[in-house]
């Protein structure tokens, strides 16, 4: 098969049927064989039922309902456990995102080699007060990403290389975050491709500005886990234990100071009148709290059952390798 789409949805049942209706003509105009995964995201409102009656007229079409609303990422990683295309594509249900980009993208991953190729929606048809944060946050992200040439990570609209959706793990809210997924995991080759970008056409936005809030957290958590998720010590310890050694030098410069006053007679008030001397201790005692925190986050990486999970592309001669060594 050339081509799954996955379509995580929320009450879009006015959406859908010309959705897939306009999938099926493109797809028919370019001689892709494809399937369609709608995910019922645990919509209130009609949408299985369309997806349903959808499935029944079209053998191309798959439907996952979901018993509650969990979110985007956990809509996408199922949809990806269940998609069987060579090509990958994501995208949003309520028509914003164009199927006539599906060609192009799917000719970016074939014919040029790319793992992900991402939309950049240049010119939108959202208010101010969406744009400008979304701008910000990009920017945060492909400072800390590395991925300088994305300017849109949380398009909907991308495509992937089959082994990056197998490959890869959407957990949480991190769907903002898969081009970042992707790098981590080893796949490298991300492209971004102009697409053209719709008004909302029925319905309303399920997303509100909380988004960009917990977006930088969830970016904050991923960059850690990517630098430090197996090596926790290799932060919280040094951190701690230069905190430490800085509280330990004052506290030593106090004493030293009053032991020189004391062995020349010079009036000089209690140590522990000082708010230096607080200052030092509690600077000592974060410290040693950063390091144990350092150790014990280090201890629970070394026991995790994923700790020896790597990302390998192929093998050569393995098999025979382990045959002779037993």
């Amino acid at each position: 098969m050339d081509i799954s789409v996955v379509i995580p949805l929320f009450n879009e049942e006015e959406s859908l049927p010309e959705l897939y209706s306009w999938i099926e003509r493109v797809m028919a105009a370019s001689g892709l064989s494809f399937e369609v995964i709608f995910v019922n995201d645990g919509s209130t409102d009609g949408s299985w039922n369309v997806i349903k009656k959808l499935s029944d007229e079209s053998e191309h079409v798959k439907g996952i309902k979901f018993r509650r609303n969990y979110g985007k990422s956990p809509a996408l990683y199922c949809g990806f456990k269940e998609a069987q295309g060579d090509v990958v594509i994501t995208m949003d249900a309520d028509l914003q995102d164009s199927p006539d980009e599906i060609p192009a993208l799917y000719h970016m991953i074939k014919d040029e080699g790319y793992d992900l190729v991402s939309g950049y929606k240049k010119k939108r048809y959202d208010p101010l007060s969406k744009t400008i944060p979304t701008k910000l946050f990009n920017a945060t992200a492909r400072k800390i990403s590395g991925i300088h040439n994305l300017h849109d990570f949380n398009c909907g609209l991308k495509a992937y290389r089959r082994d990056v959706v197998k490959n890869i793990e959407v957990y949480g809210e991190m769907h903002r975050y898969i081009p970042y997924l992707a790098k981590n995991a080893g796949f490298t080759k991300i492209g971004e491709k102009v697409v053209h970008h719709q008004a909302r056409k029925y319905g309303k936005s399920k997303f509100g500005l909380n988004r960009f809030f917990n977006g930088y957290l969830d970016l904050i958590t991923l960059w850690f886990l990517s630098n430090f998720g197996k090596k926790p010590m290799h932060v919280f310890g040094f951190l701690g234990s230069i905190v430490f050694l800085i509280g330990l030098v004052a506290v030593m410069i106090i004493g030293a100071d009053k032991l020189w006053s004391l062995y020349h007679g010079v009036p000089q008030r209690l140590i522990t009148e000082s708010p230096y001397f607080y200052i030092s201790l509690t600077m000592m005692m974060i410290g040693t709290q950063l390091f144990l925190a350092g150790f014990i986050g280090d201890l629970v990486s070394r026991s995790s059952l994923n700790r020896n999970d790597y990302q390998i592309e192929t093998t050569l001669k393995c098999d025979n390798i382990e045959k002779k060594n037993s």
